[in-house]
């Protein structure tokens, strides 16, 4: 859900905060899913075309994530894989972050329209000192609508800041959207497989934790992704 805790990365990425802890015990970390059954190779096509279509809807039925944001989340993990295989990120670990940050793009009736674009557009709080740290305005509300202070943008939650550093485009239509779930998942890989870089694989538990630490080093954040990511892994896998 969207919440009013920040807490900034050293490259200003701020997702939602708030997030309340499960009320049973929270995994450790969530291992990584089996890829997704890849139809393609990269070759400037969106991220989408990179993944079964049957994989993908099968695992939306089991699930519950809606299938846009599946096929969104399994391609930037395919792509991940391909242009940077020794960083090890999982679709579920990203569909986890989904969860958390923006209920896969449903937040307050947002919903993903066909190309992945949250309609209307997801924005976080004003980061106006308040209940949060203050950034003021980076963009001129180019990004985020604010001209004052800055706000977390899309799917993935990202501030004006740091998807200038991290935007991808990830449905190669010409545009680094941060309300575009394919262009926010890549970007989330991207900067994830960074921050663990230098401490291990996303796909172990210490790069894990390192990656969502620099996400949002809030414990209950930390927690909810978890446990996000590993029903997520869970419910594909039973749905096989």
């Amino acid at each position: 859900m969207l919440g009013s805790t920040l807490l900034v990365s050293t490259l200003f990425l701020v997702p939602l905060a708030g997030c309340t802890a499960p009320t049973a015990p929270a995994p450790e970390w969530a291992p990584p899913a089996e890829l997704p059954p890849r139809i393609a190779s990269w070759g400037g096509t969106g991220v989408t075309d990179l993944v079964d279509p049957e994989w993908v809807e099968r695992v939306a039925l089991a699930t519950g994530i809606p299938s846009r944001a599946v096929a969104a989340y399994a391609g930037a993990a395919l792509l991940t894989e391909e242009v940077n295989p020794d960083c090890g990120i999982a679709w579920n670990t990203l569909a986890g972050l989904g969860s958390v940050e923006s209920d896969h793009g449903r937040h307050d009736g947002s919903t993903l329209a066909a190309d992945g674009t949250a309609e209307p557009g997801i924005f976080g709080v004003a980061l106006d000192g308040g209940d949060t740290d203050e950034i003021t305005d980076t963009d001129g509300g180019e990004i985020d609508g604010d001209d004052v202070h800055d706000r977390a943008v899309g799917p993935m939650q990202f501030i004006p800041e740091s998807w200038r550093n991290w935007g991808f485009d990830g449905n190669n239509d010409g545009v680094r959207d941060a309300q575009n779930i394919d262009d926010a998942s890549v970007a989330a890989a991207n900067y994830l497989c960074r921050a663990s870089r230098d401490t291990a694989p996303m796909s172990t538990l210490e790069g894990w934790r390192a990656g969502i630490v620099a996400y949002n080093s809030a414990p209950s954040y930390i927690d909810a992704v978890a446990s996000a990511a590993v029903a997520a892994g869970e419910a594909a896998l039973a749905g096989d």
